[in-house]
Parts: C-alpha cells; sequence; structure tokens
C-alpha cells in the first residue's frame, strides 16, 4: 500500500468501514430468509387441515365439498321415483293440405254477366258464384224445341197412315209393300224425334250451366276474373278457387323403421293421435289423429307419407302451411318415471341417477333409459319405484357422500317444485325419513334455514 499515491492512500483510510457493514448487512438478509422459511414451513400443516375442513384440500373426502364431515350434510334437491305412463313419440315436419280443392271453372262459353260471391268467403256446396249471360242459350232451347215439335207431328201423321194401311192391307186393298214402306217411315220419324229430344236437353242444360255454383262446401280464394269478360270453358284458371278447409290434413314423413309400428295401430282401428305445432314449437295448433299411410316407401330418402286429419274451426291451419308434427305411436304403461334433471351422464359416457339411501348417503346408480316425454323420463332398468334420486345439487357430492334433502325437485330450474302441498305421499313420507334421521344440531339448522324460506319444517 505504500505504493499508492498520497491521495487514493488517503480515500482508503476514510471509507474503510464499508466493508465490515456491507457483510453485516449480507448476514441480516440471510437470516431473515431463514425465519421466513422456517415461519411458512410452519403454518404449512394448519393450513392444510383448513384446506381438508372446507373440502378444498387433497384429503376433503367426506368431510370435504364432497361430503358431510364436519360442515354436515350437503343439501340437495330430490324426487322419488314413482310408476306411470310415457308416450313414444314421433316428430316431423309436414306440410297442411286442404282436404279437397276445386277450382271453378265455367262449362259453357259466354260472357260474365254477374260475380255472385265474396273473396276469402265461406261457402256451402251448391251455392250460387256467378252468372253467364243466358240468352244465346236460351234461343238454342227455343230452337230445337221447334225442331222437336214438327218431327213429332210428322211422327203423328206417319203413325195414322200406318193404321189406316193395316186396314186396307186386311181387305186385301193394297200391296203389302206399301204398309212395311209406311211402317219404316213410322220408325224414322221415331227416331228423329228422339234425336230431337236429345237437343233440347242439352239446351236445357247448356242454359242451366249458366249458372255457376260450388261444386264442394269451403274458403274462396281471390277472384280470377271480373264480370264483363268471356270465360270458356277450356280456361285454365277459371273463375276462383275453393279449398275445405275444416275439417283439414297435414301430410308429413316419418322413418320407415317406424312405419311397422304405425301400421299395427291402424290395423287394430286404433286412434292415433297427432299435434302440429308451429314453427318455433311452441304454440299447439290443432289436435288430429292419423288416417293413413302411403302405399310406397320413398327409396330415395328412406321415408314414407302420412296423412293426419285434424278440426280447424278457427282456421289455425291454412293450406300449404309449414308445421312441426309430433305423433304418439306408441305408450309405456306404468314404468318408472323420473325427472329428466335426475338423469346425468358419467365421465364414461353411460346414464347414471344419484339414489338417496336411507341413511342419508349417496349411491351413483347406472340406469337404462327410455323414451323422454316433457321433463320426464322413463327408466327401463337399474331403479325402482320409490327411490329418492337427486335432481340438483350432484355437483357437490359424489359416491358414499351425505346429503340432505332440503327441498323436493321435480326437474324445474333450481329443482325447486314450490310449497310443500306440491309433494306427492311418496315424497312427503320420504322427506320425513331424511329429516328423522338427521342430528339434533342438523335439525335445528334445517329449521333455521326452512324458516327463513317461510317453508316451515316437514309435519
Amino acid at each position: 500500500m505504500t505504493d499508492l499515491p498520497p491521495d487514493r492512500l488517503i480515500v482508503l483510510r476514510k471509507h474503510r468501514w464499508l466493508l465490515p457493514a456491507l457483510i453485516l448487512v449480507l448476514l441480516a438478509i440471510v437470516a431473515g430468509g431463514w425465519y421466513l422459511w422456517r415461519s411458512s414451513g410452519s403454518s404449512t400443516e394448519p393450513a392444510a387441515g383448513k384446506a381438508g375442513k372446507a373440502g378444498f384440500g387433497k384429503g376433503a373426502g367426506k368431510g370435504g365439498r364432497f361430503g358431510g364431515g364436519q360442515q354436515g350434510p350437503q343439501p340437495v334437491a330430490a324426487v322419488a321415483a314413482r310408476t306411470g305412463d310415457v308416450n313414444v313419440v314421433q316428430s316431423s315436419i309436414g306440410t297442411v293440405t286442404a282436404l279437397r280443392t276445386a277450382t271453378v271453372r265455367p262449362r259453357v262459353d259466354g260472357l260474365l254477366q254477374t260475380v255472385l260471391f265474396t273473396e276469402g268467403q265461406q261457402i256451402a256446396s251448391g251455392a250460387p258464384l256467378a252468372q253467364i249471360d243466358p240468352a244465346p242459350f236460351e234461343v238454342a232451347l227455343s230452337q230445337a224445341e221447334g225442331q222437336l215439335a214438327r218431327d213429332a207431328a210428322q211422327l203423328n201423321n206417319a203413325r195414322l197412315d200406318l193404321e189406316r194401311y193395316r186396314k186396307l192391307l186386311a181387305q186385301d186393298s193394297i200391296a203389302s209393300q206399301q204398309y212395311d214402306q209406311q211402317g219404316a217411315l213410322v220408325r224414322q220419324l221415331e227416331g228423329t224425334v228422339k234425336l230431337d229430344q236429345a237437343q233440347v236437353d242439352n239446351a236445357k242444360l247448356n242454359l242451366s250451366w249458366t249458372r255457376i255454383t260450388a261444386p264442394i262446401p269451403g274458403r274462396l280464394g281471390l277472384r280470377l276474373v271480373d264480370p264483363g269478360n268471356m270465360v270458356r270453358a277450356a280456361d285454365a284458371n277459371g273463375i276462383a278457387v275453393i279449398t275445405q278447409v275444416d275439417p283439414i290434413t297435414v301430410v308429413y314423413t316419418i322413418p320407415q323403421d317406424i312405419l311397422p309400428r304405425v301400421n299395427v295401430n291402424l290395423a287394430g282401428n286404433q286412434k292415433v293421435g297427432v299435434d302440429a305445432w308451429d314453427r318455433d314449437q311452441k304454440t299447439l295448433l290443432a289436435k288430429g289423429t292419423l288416417i293413413t299411410a302411403d302405399n310406397q316407401i320413398d327409396v330415395a330418402t328412406g321415408t314414407v307419407k302420412l296423412k293426419a286429419q285434424f278440426a280447424n274451426p278457427k282456421a289455425a291451419l291454412f293450406p300449404n302451411q309449414f308445421v312441426n308434427v309430433r305423433m304418439v305411436i306408441e305408450t309405456r304403461r306404468n314404468v318408472v318415471i323420473v325427472p329428466t334433471a335426475a338423469v346425468q351422464r358419467n365421465a364414461q359416457g353411460a346414464m347414471v341417477v344419484y339414489v338417496v339411501k336411507d341413511d342419508g348417503t349417496v349411491e351413483i346408480r347406472p340406469v337404462t333409459t327410455g323414451p323422454t316425454e316433457g321433463t320426464n323420463t322413463a327408466i327401463e332398468k337399474g331403479l325402482a319405484a320409490g327411490e329418492v334420486v337427486v335432481t340438483d345439487g350432484v355437483d357437490r357430492i359424489r359416491e358414499g357422500s351425505k346429503v340432505e334433502v332440503t327441498q323436493p325437485g321435480g326437474g324445474a330450474p333450481g329443482g325447486a317444485r314450490g310449497p310443500r302441498g306440491d309433494l306427492t305421499p311418496g315424497e312427503r313420507e320420504a322427506f320425513k325419513k331424511r329429516f328423522e334421521s338427521m342430528t339434533p344440531e342438523q335439525r335445528e339448522e334445517f329449521k333455521k334455514r326452512r324458516e327463513a324460506q317461510g317453508k316451515g319444517a316437514p309435519q
């Protein structure tokens, strides 16, 4: 250090206390870190215990989120399975068609004199619709009647001559050839008179056709021709179109695999109920019955057409309207029914229900589901009537969890079914058993919760 310049030696003597201070600071940092590490390590076990009690730790088990533990049973909504009837419904799309449709056309050519209907009018069969000028047809009728009268007079005279010739022939005053010729003339005039009579009848028929009437009952459409126009029997459009809309029909299709079951009902003269819903499937438009099935299957689509008939007094169904069709093809009777909300799908994709046993624990049971109608689902295998299934709260429980049925559940949002008065006797009995199996502390807590909801304790 003696080799350093004098000014550097002065600086080193002035700041030589910095090195010991720096060492002391480093030691203090190390000691503080060690203390904090020890403190956090000692609090690990209590924190884990708290997490276990709350149900969020590894060992939650029955004392955590999925079980009762120190917090008590988990509240759930549940309902008892029951027996009942479930309809097997086939849905389809259909088109409304009029029961009968007729285009009103004139049957004779002439001038349209008068239109006697109002557009959109509901008419009966035979009601007058229009009038064609009858004058030309009246003249033709008079001409045919005059010709008939002339030929009839000739026939009458020929018959008188024939009678005279017969007497003369008997007296051998004339040749038989003359008598035969007179007989032939009589028969010829009889044919002429018959032809004239047909012409008279035809003229009368044409005259009657100048008055146009409704061929079927129904609703008239828009007028297609105005008075003052010439109309002809060959016109394609006609005068108006009539559609019979009460009753009315709906044509729809079903898969060919369903047809055998439908044919069984038709062969047994059983009425197959069919409902027509609007496009959004929110409004029921009409209820009807199946009439018949088509006589062949469409090979391009693998479907078959069906026709159903509906009463339509309020015109809820309109020709060519699009509707959604629901047809009851079978009724499953006395099957086990649960709310659809009670049926869950597990991780393997199987259908299961959460069954509340007598000891208040939950059993996850696989089931075989059947048809669904409304908010109910039929259980074909795996569940018996009277067993209580969870409808709301399955996300908080698992196999063996302790539960508390706090409210009945029927598949409504939140599992609620309303006041106690909505319970069936079986559900009320199951509810009472759950209440009796609780500890005194659980009962008090349950009563407080029910009183706060304004429902009271079970009786």
